[in-house]
């Protein structure tokens, strides 16, 4: 069956689609944070720079180290209109507690599989409708790009690398979304503090200082934040309030020896507005707090990573271009709302470029059951589709000889949207 935006114009091959999502799963690209180093992403990437080569595409792979590949591919368009970027990763988390992760089993209309939901159905769905601009006369004016970046489940290496190199107008995030409009979503910090102590052992109290004991008054302090954060703080409208936990707590040598160090691992959410310097001052504070009550305390505090939150421009010209087209193609109009996820959004937002996210339904990311909605998959690629041609602009297609043009039939909307 063929879906697309007009009767003229292109329109998705649902048949490639579901068989591109198929083959996508069954490659294995689990990100190496999660194997051991084992697998990477370049299988994958290599498929998806077949598909979008074979379809006339311009392809390119853009690496952020050995095996860390993410793939791009360029449709030129014929001028004067906006460039749009469709993006989605590569890389999944493990396959702990699946059996056949990577088998690509449909059932009725799901297809199940370790990376079907989180994000390979929004991969399939960038490519379907790249091959279905390519192969039509009727053009976009601006240039189409997809982007299937490495390393999102960990640090987005792969789309810091491929921002270094690529520059659009606007850009669509194909993360599932249920077919909802997604113009926001939270950040995180996450922040080491480490309080200190005396080795010595246990029979020896004078001696010692446990940092345990210490990091525990900090703990205390700390959860009091975490409650303000949750209930008084003023939640955001898309996303809600900001929040924090004490991921990971380590300190200590053995049970006889006094610790001399004690290091926290503390995950702080933060929401469209908030900065990582006011993150950071929040745990200073509580330190300085914690040591104005006992001069024997020492405690450290270092920011290991900070992605920062996003949110879609009030006056967005893809999002409306999007919510436009989605009326268009039929059915009830998508809400608009936030995710409490990071996602690599806030990147491309950061980097000047007008952002918008907009994906597939399913369900189980990162659980030991995933599966992608076909019939909702074929609705977001013609969404998508009847998007890219308002946004970046349709073209009048090029005639072959005796083959007369009805421009008022297939110009499309002006380059200027």
């Amino acid at each position: 069956m063929q879906r697309g935006a007009s009767r003229t114009g292109p329109s998705i091959d649902d048949a490639f689609l579901r068989d591109a999502l198929a083959r996508y799963v069954a490659t294995d690209s689990r990100n190496p944070a999660f194997t051991d180093g084992a697998t990477d992403e370049s299988a994958l990437a290599a498929a998806v720079g077949e598909d979008l080569r074979e379809a006339g595409l311009e392809v390119r792979t853009v690496s952020a180290g050995p095996g860390r590949d993410s793939v791009v591919g360029r449709l030129p368009g014929s001028g004067g209109g906006r460039s749009l970027m469709l993006y989605a990763h590569l890389d999944t988390v493990g396959v702990e507690g699946m059996a056949d992760p990577f088998e690509a089993r449909v059932v009725g209309e799901r297809l199940h599989g370790r990376g079907a939901y989180d994000m390979k159905a929004g991969l399939a769905s960038c490519v379907a409708v790249a091959r279905a601009l390519a192969a039509s006369p009727r053009r976009c004016a601006g240039d189409v790009l997809v982007v299937g970046a490495a390393d999102e489940e960990t640090e987005s290496a792969g789309m810091l690398a491929v921002l270094r190199e690529v520059r659009t107008d606007a850009a669509i995030v194909t993360e599932p979304t249920d077919l909802r409009v997604c113009v926001a979503h939270k950040g995180f910090v996450w922040v080491r503090v480490t309080t200190f102590g005396r080795a010595a052992h246990g029979s020896r109290f004078a001696e010692g200082i446990d940092a345990n004991m210490r990091m525990g008054r900090f703990l205390a302090r700390l959860d009091a934040l975490e409650r303000e954060l949750r209930e008084a703080r003023e939640p955001h409208p898309l996303v809600g309030p900001p929040s924090l936990h004490a991921a990971m707590l380590r300190g200590g040598t053995g049970p006889s020896t006094y610790a001399d160090r004690c290091d926290l691992r503390v995950e702080r959410r933060t929401v469209p507005g908030e900065t990582v310097a006011e993150v950071e001052a929040e745990i200073a504070r509580l330190l300085s707090a914690v040591e104005a009550e006992d001069p024997t305390f020492r405690g450290e505090r270092e920011v290991l990573l900070a992605r920062d939150p996003f949110e879609a421009r009030a006056d967005s010209p893809v999002v409306a271009a999007l919510e436009a087209a989605a009326e268009r193609a039929g059915g009830a109009p998508p809400g608009r709302g936030g995710e409490t996820y990071w996602m690599d959004a806030a990147l491309i937002a950061a980097a000047g470029i007008d952002t918008v996210v907009f994906g597939p339904g399913g369900s189980g990311a990162h659980a030991a059951e995933e599966w992608a909605d076909l019939p909702s998959l074929e609705r977001h690629a013609a969404i998508v589709l009847e998007t890219a041609l308002d946004y970046c602009g349709s073209a009048l297609p090029v005639a072959g000889p005796g083959e007369p043009v009805d421009a008022k039939a297939e110009a499309g909307p002006p380059a200027d949207g």
